[in-house]
């Protein structure tokens, strides 16, 4: 025998790597990794959604095994590896990963702990849901292409002819080859509502579409809290992302959790927030619960170690350091309907459905037209052997070739000819004739009507609007994650994380600070260093704001919790900070980053400064107040409402103005307006300078010191005093006229 002749062909290396690669990746992306924007399905799930049909597992029916569905999937369809097939198997099945389900699934089909604990393919059971019919209601309707199997030897749909949007509906993730994918569910109703706006309005824009779609709609129920702005921008490009957080509520002290994010594990958070507490980075908790059954799938517990923790920031701390708030990346990457990947944006995804969706109803249309044809054709041919059944009968005996000969006695074709040598003799009845009539007159009425939705396009569009309604209203529910707005999540710094207690903060004439328990101290009594005196006492919580002002107008921050006990004599300031040579310390602002305080200096000007202006963490502190020549900085003072509050501003030669805290300007930092007019020439000299100044409430008292006398002043005495700002002032009483302070009782 002669050796059989091979023609090879020889390749560079590296084109036949990168063709190789290519034909790899284009595999990866369409038959693998990403949905397809008719039907929602990638390959696996559609070849296993249609299987379960061939088996005849509907919604209805009885369970199988899943090893079974399986096992026709991988024989008939997909050659791929049973655990991978089980697995997309097992999401279609679950109702924390699936916003609708395709899949019924009865056994262990996973939690939402560990989605992955699901039982084998062996004992489970499944069978799909009411809503798979959605997909494949219309199948055998001439609807879609169909192509060979891997082997040749079955057919199988290549698209579903999907009567929704199930690519919005139920969203997708998938890694390809250069290329992902990550679509978030949404709802029914919500995107069928668009999908009716844009068969009417072809033009609108996405914002138009986003008043009907508000957002993406998780199978579970945590907030998303995302802006509406980026949600406009994400539908824009078809990129983003997406951040969902934990529903919560207080029962008594304690924090209880009642819905979880997307993909968010409880056991997973309740591990995150135990390992903070073991570091001791969250001290404000004092026990974790796990509550959680089957009448409350979700419930856990955190207790916090007091009931003087603020709960809300508590929360923002957890959201921003555990998976109690969950950012999602979006990145609307599908195949399109001419088979190509690509990244859609809203309008975009919605409109070529759309398409898909009018070829659809079209295709099936027509192919119900042609059945009907056919069946008219055939009724007429019956009406004639009804009409002629004598001579029917006499031609079917007495021929040995009775279908040509009946089609040339009648003129009739071989369909109809072969209809009727296929009647039964009961069916040659006088009733049956009747039958015929009211089918051919049935089907006639359908067929007009067939063909004017076929001519016609705005009834093609009334036909999927209605449908699209219908299904919506058999299969829509109500939205699941609420769309609110919330603040940025923000981790706790040091300061806030500690509890909040009561406190008294002291500092002396020589900047001495210590810190007491709770707001009853008596700060005068406390024991001093000798030479030092008391200065400034300020009360709040530890985990306040507190700042000190020295005498150049800096300002520093300082950690009230960390101050020594009010039983000690405290500890130097200059020993925590950084002020110039020669400063002094002044006074203390203590309170929430919201608290206002008026800050000002002896040559009479000042401004009302927001507390969370004034912070530093430099030691060196910084420029809060500025400073003129030859004055001092007075005792800072706190301002509860700048709409309400008035300002009593004292001099020492015991001038009084009095006006409303409304008239100062709210600035970080600066010199300020004119509080009190006071001549040039005395302020030079020294005569005259402002010695005090505070912010006092409707109805309250003041106080006025002049060496060891003192003069309270009731509301009843203001009158003379009420003026606007930057004005002189009136004189006190006589015996006043050397004023050292003025203070609210």
């Amino acid at each position: 025998m002669e050796p059989s002749t091979r023609t090879l062909e020889r390749m560079e290396m590296g084109d036949f790597t990168e063709r190789a690669y290519l034909n790899y990746s284009m595999y990866v992306i369409l038959d693998r990794a990403l949905p397809s924007l008719a039907d929602g399905l990638k390959p696996v799930q559609r070849r296993i959604i249609y299987a379960m049909s061939d088996l005849g597992l509907t919604a209805n029916a009885k369970y199988k095994k899943s090893a079974r569905t399986v096992g026709d999937v991988l024989g008939k369809f997909h050659p791929h590896g049973d655990t991978a097939c089980y697995e997309a198997m097992v999401l279609m099945a679950q109702p924390f990963s699936y916003r609708y389900t395709l899949i019924d699934g009865q056994g262990n089909w996973g939690s939402q702990d560990d989605p992955k604990s699901f039982a084998a393919m062996r004992y489970t059971e499944s069978r799909m849901t009411l809503y798979s019919k959605l997909l494949l209601q219309e199948l055998g309707q001439g609807t879609v292409e169909w192509g060979p199997n891997f082997d040749g030897t079955l057919s199988e749909p290549l698209l579903m002819p999907a009567r929704v949007p199930n690519v919005l509906l139920n969203g997708a993730t998938g890694i390809a080859v250069g290329m992902a994918t990550d679509i978030l569910p949404h709802n029914m109703r919500e995107v069928v509502s668009a999908c009716v706006h844009l068969l009417d309005k072809p033009e609108a824009t996405i914002r138009a579409l986003c008043k009907h779609i508000k957002g993406p709609d998780m199978p579970t129920a945590g907030e998303i809290v995302t802006p509406q702005e980026e949600l406009l921008e994400m539908y824009k490009t078809g990129k983003g992302s997406v951040r969902q957080r934990a529903i919560w509520r207080k029962e008594g002290n304690d924090i209880v959790i009642t819905a979880l994010p997307y993909q968010a594990s409880g056991d997973k958070i309740l591990t995150q927030i135990a390992a903070q507490m073991a570091a001791k980075k969250l001290p404000l908790v004092a026990d974790l619960r796990d509550e959680s059954d089957q009448e409350n799938p979700t419930r856990l517990v955190i207790e916090p170690r007091s009931n003087r923790v603020d709960a809300d920031e508590l929360m923002g701390h957890l959201f921003a350091t555990s998976d109690l708030e969950k950012s999602y990346r979006v990145n609307m990457n599908m195949i399109d309907l001419s088979g190509a990947p690509r990244v859609f944006n809203l309008k975009e995804v919605l409109s070529e459905w759309l398409d898909f969706r009018l070829s659809t109803v079209r295709r099936r249309l027509n192919h119900r037209l042609d059945k009907v044809n056919e069946r008219l054709h055939v009724l007429e041919g019956l009406l004639v052997a009804f009409l002629n059944i004598d001579e029917v009968i006499r031609i079917i005996r007495t021929s040995d070739h009775p279908k040509p000969a009946l089609m040339e006695a009648f003129g009739i074709s071989e369909l109809q000819a072969e209809a009727i040598l296929e009647l039964r003799l009961r069916q040659i009845a006088k009733l049956e004739e009747i039958k015929i009539r009211e089918e051919l007159e049935a089907l006639a009425l359908e067929k007009k009507e067939l063909e004017g939705i076929l001519g016609s396009g705005d009834q093609l569009k009334a036909l999927v609007k209605e449908e699209l309604l219908s299904d919506a209203e058999e299969f829509g529910d109500d939205r699941r994650s609420p769309i609110v707005e919330r603040e940025a999540a923000k981790a706790l710094d040091e300061t806030q994380l500690v509890t909040a207690e009561a406190i008294t903060v002291v500092v002396s004439e020589k900047g001495w600070i210590r810190a007491g328990k709770g707001h009853e101290i008596e700060p005068e009594k406390l024991a001093f260093k000798s030479g030092d005196s008391f200065l400034q006492a300020s009360k709040g919580k530890s985990n306040d704001q507190l700042v000190v002002l020295d005498s150049t107008g800096r300002a520093y921050n300082v950690a009230a919790h960390s101050l020594p006990s009010a039983r000690s004599l405290g500890e130097p300031l200059s020993s925590r900070l950084n002020p110039p040579a020669g400063a002094s310390f002044m006074g203390l602002l203590f309170g929430t980053e919201q608290q206002h305080y008026l800050l000002a200096t002896s040559a009479g000007y000042g401004f009302v400064a927001q507390l969370g202006d004034l912070t530093s963490r430099n030691k060196a502190g910084k420029t809060s107040l500025k400073v003129t020549e030859g004055a001092n900085v007075l005792t800072p003072q706190p301002v509860q409402d700048l709409e309400d509050d008035w300002v009593a501003v004292l001099s020492n030669t015991g001038r009084l103005l009095i006006f409303t805290a409304f008239e100062l300007p709210k600035l970080a930092r600066g010199k300020g307006v004119k509080l009190m007019n006071i001549p040039k020439a005395q302020l030079e000299s020294g005569d005259e300078f402002v010695v005090a100044v505070c912010a006092f409430q409707e109805g309250q008292k003041l106080r006025v010191a002049s060496g060891k006398r003192h003069l309270t002043l009731k509301p009843s005495d203001f009158e003379g005093y009420i003026g606007a700002r930057a004005k002189r002032g009136k004189f006190l009483p006589r015996g006043f006229r050397q004023a050292s302070g003025v203070e609210v009782t």
